[in-house]
C-alpha cells in the first residue's frame, strides 16, 4: 500500500510553493541557492520523495553566506556611515574651531587697539600737561623779570626827587592834572611833609592856570595833619571837597599806571613779538 504525504510535507511543499526567491527585506539569493531551491523543492513534490539530508544542508549553508554577505555588507554601510559622520564632525569641528579662534582673534585685536589709543591718549595729556608747565615756566619767568625791573625802577625814584628842578615841574603837572580829574570847588592835597614848600608854590601857580581853562573858581587845602608815607618817593594825592574821591598822583602810583599801559610795548622790548597776538592794546 502507497504511503500518502505527511502533515510536514505538505506544509513545505507550500512553504516552497509560496516562495518568492527571496530570504526576506528583499534579500535575493544567489544562482546556487536557488537550484538548492528547486531541487528541495522537487525532493517535496514527488511522489514517494522524502527531505534528504544533504538537501538541508546545502540549503542551510546557501542561507549563512547570504547572511554573512548581509552582515558584511551592513558592517561597511555602518563603517562609510562612521567614517562620514567622523568627517562631518571634523569638519564642523574645524570650522567651529576656526570661528572661536577668529573671535577670540578679534577680541584680542579690539583689546590691544583700545590699550593703544588709551596709552596714545595719556601720551598727548602727560605731552600736553608738560607743554602747560613749560608755558607757565617760561610765563612766571618773564613775569619775574618784570617785577624785578619794576622794582628797580621803583628804587630810582627816589632819585628824581633828589633834582629839585625836574622834580618841581613834575610836581607842577601834577597837581594841575588833579584838578582837571576832579573838577571840583574845593579839593584837599596830600604830600609828604618835606615837600609842602614845593607844594604851595604849585598850588599858586597852577589856580590861575585852572581858572582860566574851565572858567570856575577852585579852593585848594594842603592837609597839614596826614602826610603820605615815608616809603612814598614823591608826588601827591588829591581829595575832593568831602574826602570821598581821591586821585593818587604819588610817583608809585604813576609809574604802576605807566607799567600797565605800556606792558605791551615792555613785553616786545624785552621778549619780542608774539604772533599769536592781533591787538597791542
Amino acid at each position: 500500500m502507497e504511503r500518502g504525504p505527511t502533515y510536514e510535507e505538505e506544509c513545505m511543499k507550500a512553504s516552497v510553493e509560496k516562495w518568492d526567491g527571496s530570504f526576506g527585506d528583499g534579500l535575493v539569493p544567489t544562482a546556487g541557492t536557488l537550484t538548492a531551491g528547486q531541487r528541495y523543492t522537487s525532493a517535496c513534490i514527488c511522489p514517494g520523495g522524502s527531505l534528504t539530508t544533504a538537501a538541508m544542508a546545502l540549503s542551510d549553508a546557501d542561507v549563512q553566506k547570504q547572511i554573512k554577505h548581509m552582515m558584511a555588507f551592513i558592517e561597511q554601510e555602518a563603517n562609510e556611515k562612521a567614517e562620514e559622520i567622523d568627517a562631518k564632525a571634523e569638519e564642523e569641528f574645524n570650522i567651529e574651531k576656526g570661528r572661536l579662534v577668529q573671535t577670540q582673534r578679534l577680541k584680542i585685536m579690539e583689546y590691544y587697539e583700545k590699550k593703544e589709543k588709551q596709552i596714545e591718549q595719556q601720551k598727548k595729556i602727560q605731552m600736553s600737561n608738560l607743554m602747560n608747565q613749560a608755558r607757565l615756566k617760561v610765563l612766571k619767568a618773564r613775569d619775574d623779570m618784570i617785577s624785578e625791573m619794576l622794582n628797580e625802577a621803583r628804587q630810582r625814584l627816589a632819585n628824581i626827587a633828589k633834582d629839585p628842578a625836574r622834580y618841581s615841574t613834575l610836581i607842577d603837572g601834577l597837581i594841575l592834572q588833579g584838578f582837571y580829574q576832579l573838577l571840583e570847588p574845593k579839593v584837599t592835597i596830600r604830600c609828604r611833609k618835606q615837600d609842602i614848600p614845593l607844594v604851595q608854590a604849585s598850588i599858586q601857580k597852577n589856580i590861575p592856570i585852572y581858572k582860566a581853562a574851565v572858567k570856575n573858581n577852585l579852593e585848594v587845602r594842603i592837609d597839614q595833619d596826614n602826610f603820605l608815607s615815608p616809603d612814598v618817593s614823591g608826588g601827591i594825592e588829591i581829595y575832593n571837597g568831602d574826602g570821598k574821591i581821591k586821585v593818587s598822583n604819588t610817583l608809585e602810583s604813576r609809574l604802576d599806571l605807566m607799567a600797565q599801559q605800556m606792558m605791551p610795548e615792555i613785553r616786545v622790548a624785552l621778549f619780542g613779538a608774539n604772533p599769536n597776538r592781533k591787538f597791542m592794546d
